[in-house]
């Protein structure tokens, strides 16, 4: 599964309570009201234990964290840089 599946598939069904995502991979998490601050601190800690990666507090910003797309970009560039 690509890094998008998953997120995709781990945001559906433990944030919205779905089963499938329903919004377009750039649409904003925040303008949507998908993810509130709470969900935030599940996500980086889903990230951290899905694919091995450190996220840093100054890194927890909308730049990396308000869509699917963002997050995606994301966490490659963190699995890049382990590498």
């Amino acid at each position: 599964m690509q890094v998008k599946e998953i997120l995709r598939k781990q945001i559906a069904e433990t944030i919205l309570f779905t089963k499938s995502y329903p919004y377009q991979d750039t649409d904003s998490f925040m303008e949507n009201g998908v993810i509130d601050s709470m969900n935030v601190i599940e996500l980086v800690l889903f990230l951290e234990q899905q694919f091995g990666i450190q996220v840093a507090d100054h890194e927890i910003i909308p730049d990396n964290f308000d869509s699917i797309q963002q997050l995606t970009k994301f966490v490659h560039s963190k699995q890049q840089v382990a590498a």
